[in-house]
């Protein structure tokens, strides 16, 4: 199974994407570390694009291609990036879901935003003005949501396996 999440940054996804991979014992691929892994071999200090991205894909459909239950975490703000996932799981021939993990409170998410530290050797947090600018397409299909504002990591991870379940 693909379990595809996406969320503005400070969101809460990363916890509750990683509290999800203890519990299945899934594979996780968060694009942050990919994505600061290219950077730390290419130091001619680019825009990423698309690279961190494309190596998640492959990575995904390679693991799902083992039989492994694979999450995906990363702030996935476009259709496009949400349609690649899901074209992913489609030719694997395997079930997915969409997981979008949202915080309701602003003042929570600003001050999650803002007293966070990375825990990628290298990575710089965006501060509160990046994520609220952070082009995020709104969703046109159906999707779970999580608001980390009103649930525990607990309470997700409890949501999620009741979900997968099913």
């Amino acid at each position: 199974m693909l379990i595809i999440f996406s969320g503005l940054p400070g969101s809460g996804k990363t916890t509750i994407a990683r509290a999800l991979a203890r519990e299945l014992g899934a594979v996780y691929l968060r694009i942050d570390a990919i994505e600061q892994a290219i950077r730390n071999a290419d130091a001619s200090g680019q825009e990423m694009g698309p690279a961190g991205y494309l190596v998640a894909y492959e990575l995904a459909r390679e693991n799902l291609s083992l039989g492994l239950t694979v999450i995906a975490d990363s702030v996935n703000p476009i259709q496009l990036t949400r349609d690649a996932y899901r074209d992913i799981a489609v030719r694997a021939g395997v079930p997915w879901i969409e997981v979008e993990v949202i915080c309701s409170n602003l003042n929570m998410h600003r001050e999650r935003v803002e007293s966070r530290s990375a825990d990628i050797a290298g990575f710089a947090l965006p501060d509160w003005q990046a994520v609220t600018s952070h082009d995020y397409e709104p969703w046109g299909r159906e999707r779970l949501i999580l608001d980390s504002a009103t649930l525990s990591v607990a309470q997700s991870v409890e949501i999620l396996i009741a979900v997968l379940e099913r």
